[in-house]
């Protein structure tokens, strides 16, 4: 039986499920483990998400979903530079570090970065890094979707990726 939350509003609407109920469901949902991350006017900032995805090849776009609660919110909302690094099983603890409550400049302080042609910081080692400059942002509920334009990609074909599943990071092989 599926949780509910809610009542319908309008005539046929259905009722929702559960925040719980949505939160199981996609922790059965595949998706790789990405490092975000920002620097401009409001600062460097990253964080750890799965929820990135493409939008379109033309212009080559992306999104990015980010919790309007979260400590680099106020980063990405002053800037305009993101840069999506995808990263793998060698980045585990980096990954763990940029979801956790780590200080901003504690999140850089592990690894290479440098800086990519919109500004953002590019992850050395990354699987494939995305530097975008963002193009739409739209509310929805807690969160805040980036729409981010792409105008650089550096990718090592021959990393191995990670994926976030079943609340657990895996190792994929070349």
């Amino acid at each position: 039986m599926t949780e509910t939350a809610g009542q319908p509003e309008g005539p046929g609407a259905l009722e929702l499920v559960t925040r719980e109920a949505f939160r199981n469901g996609m922790a059965c949902l595949a998706g790789a483990v990405n490092i975000v991350t920002t620097d401009g006017p409001g600062g460097r900032a990253g964080f750890t998400a799965t929820a990135v995805c493409s939008v379109t090849d033309d212009p080559p776009t992306l999104l990015v979903c980010l919790n309007r609660n979260s400590s680099a919110m106020a980063a990405f909302t002053a800037n305009e530079a993101v840069c999506v690094n995808t990263v793998g099983p060698r980045h585990r603890d980096l990954a763990m570090t940029f979801g956790g409550k780590a200080p901003m400049s504690e999140r850089f302080s592990e690894t290479g970065w440098h800086r990519g042609k919109s500004g953002a910081p590019v992850l050395d080692d990354a699987v494939v890094s995305f530097d975008c400059r963002i193009s739409h942002r739209h509310l929805c509920g807690t969160h805040e979707v980036i729409f981010c334009e792409v105008v650089d990609v550096a990718a090592d074909p021959e990393a191995p990726g990670s994926a976030y599943f079943a609340r657990k990071f895996h190792d994929l092989p070349v």
